[in-house]
């Protein structure tokens, strides 16, 4: 299935040079938006796209249904959301997640998915919940372990080694977070908090600061 990449900015799926770029065909019938701007983009192209195979809109935590709208108008049954799953700073894993509404059409869904397998892939496919699987999931987690570290609970270095010996882990969180910024975590965390109120996903204090001394740090270089 051919498909042409539109870059509406920079991508958190894809930082850097993949097969699923390298494929993409100027003349490609569907279409990929990628980057940060890939809805607004979409929404401004919404009447020439309804033809393609299928459009693939990258997300950050927000619902697909925010650039297609709740209600099946007939224009966007041709739509899929995807978001790669990678963690703050790390790279990329090579989990897609693709979202789909209601009112997707089979033949859509189908043909996203072969798009990304072809590039060697994996997807899993989600209903239309801000955060996707596996922010939803480990989000909680991750600031639960947190908490029992300002809590006292054990040391950084204790907590991650317990969870690695006992249950497998090939890192700590602690460790992971660390690694891969935690402002990151606080981003995702907040974002999540605010769409669902679901006290577990309320940012930990330590991500919090971190949050606060990136974006200080980051006032302070605009100043120089």
């Amino acid at each position: 299935m051919a498909y042409r990449i539109i870059d509406t900015g920079s991508s958190f799926s894809f930082p850097d040079t993949h097969a699923f770029l390298q494929v993409a065909q100027a003349d490609g019938a569907s279409r990929v938006y990628l980057g940060a701007n890939a809805g607004l983009r979409y929404q401004r192209e919404q009447a020439d796209a309804q033809a393609a195979p299928f459009v693939a809109i990258e997300l950050d935590t927000e619902c697909l249904g925010v650039h297609t709208g709740e209600e099946d108008d007939g224009q966007a049954g041709n739509v899929v959301g995807f978001a790669r799953f990678r963690l703050g700073e790390g790279e990329p894993t090579p989990l897609v997640e693709l979202v789909r509404k209601p009112f997707t059409r089979p033949q859509t869904l189908q043909a996203a998915r072969q798009a990304f397998e072809a590039a060697g892939l994996v997807v899993a496919v989600c209903n239309d919940f801000p955060g996707r699987i596996l922010n939803r999931l480990v989000r909680p987690f991750y600031n639960a372990a947190l908490r029992r570290l300002d809590e006292g609970l054990a040391s950084a270095e204790d907590m991650d080694t317990t969870l690695r010996l006992g249950l497998g882990y090939p890192e700590g969180p602690i460790s992971l977070l660390r690694r891969t910024g935690l402002h990151h975590h606080y981003r995702v965390t907040q974002a999540l908090y605010q769409m669902l109120g679901q006290e577990a996903y309320a940012p930990a204090r330590q991500a919090r600061v971190a949050w606060l001394r990136q974006n200080a740090e980051t006032d302070d270089a605009r100043a120089q």
